[in-house]
């Protein structure tokens, strides 16, 4: 049983039925409703540095997505993508590697004020038309997918062999983990005025700006406001994500705004993903949580570490 049915808990239970498991999927929230759904949703280790684990995972979804690309899986591209930079760049990103390696550009290659930038080519995942594929993938293999709210881990257990714990924000309560925290992520969606690159710009002095552009739309951002639980758009931050992604990328001038969307992130220091060490359960749990805003970065290389530690728990 997989309990949460964002893109973690959704890739987990794809994968686990690929591996020949029954797979049953419960949620509170449907994948329509899920923070997944309103996620930018492009590849990049968002929240986090170079953690043990990290790059591999990352490496797997980085494959997985250039794969589903190349056969047309609906709601995957690959996006040429620019960070600039307001330092100069000192060799290649950490993370460089999981992608095939960064072109990076020097002070003499960029326009003021940036002193550097990084070029390459990344999965964008559109959130609306790819949970549905990935729900009727799940179906066509064998698995099902139910709408219920758990408010203790307790309620499960002897319920299955196993729970994979895909609750993101949820763990905070469900785990009594209270390094979970919200990390709240104001967007702009904006019909697209042609655009085909994503352009982010960590260091802009008013807040994080990111542009990335879909299909139809591009969405801009944004905000990463630790411990805030709101979820109404702040009509202000609107305005000045409008203001400053205008600013990095003026091709967006006039574009009209079609929504504004607020997500919670599920924030830790840490993704835990580990077999639970109490012992006196009846279902052994495995818990799978704490992707920041990684979840398409991290997902299927997540999902691959869950479907070894199943198997592991299933031959003791």
């Amino acid at each position: 049983m997989v309990l949460g049915a964002g893109i973690v808990g959704l890739t987990s239970a794809v994968r686990l039925l690929e591996a020949g498991h029954r797979v049953r999927v419960l949620a509170a929230d449907l994948p329509a409703q899920s923070t997944s759904n309103l996620a930018a949703a492009i590849w990049y280790p968002t929240g986090f540095g170079p953690q043990a684990g990290v790059l591999d995972w990352a490496a797997v979804a980085f494959r997985t997505y250039e794969e589903m690309a190349a056969n047309g899986v609906p709601g995957v591209l690959m996006r040429d993508s620019r960070q600039l930079l307001r330092e100069p760049p000192d060799g290649q990103p950490w993370w460089a590697g999981a992608v095939g390696g960064v072109q990076v550009l020097g002070p003499d290659e960029v326009q003021p004020p940036y002193a550097g930038c990084y070029r390459f080519t990344v999965p964008l995942v559109e959130m609306p038309v790819h949970l549905p594929w990935l729900v009727d993938r799940l179906y066509a293999i064998g698995g099902t997918l139910d709408q219920r709210e758990v408010t203790g881990l307790e309620e499960l257990d002897g319920a299955a062999d196993m729970l994979v714990n895909c609750t993101g924000l949820g763990a905070r309560q469900l785990c009594r983990d209270e390094a979970v925290r919200p990390v709240r992520g104001q967007v702009v969606r904006v019909a697209n005025p042609g655009l085909t690159e994503s352009v982010r710009d960590e260091q802009h002095p008013a807040g994080r700006v990111y542009v990335h552009p879909r299909s139809a739309d591009c969405i801009l951002g944004g905000t990463a406001d630790e411990d805030v639980w709101d979820t109404t758009p702040d009509p202000a931050v609107t305005a000045a994500i409008l203001a400053r992604c205008t600013e990095v990328v003026p091709a967006l001038k006039g574009a009209e705004v079609v929504g504004v969307h607020v997500g919670l992130r599920p924030a830790r220091p840490s993704v835990r993903l580990e077999v639970d060490p109490d012992r006196r359960r009846n279902t052994i749990l495995i818990h799978n949580y704490g992707h920041s805003g990684a979840g398409v970065t991290l997902g299927w290389g997540c999902a691959a570490t869950v479907a070894s530690l199943v198997d592991q728990a299933s031959r003791t």
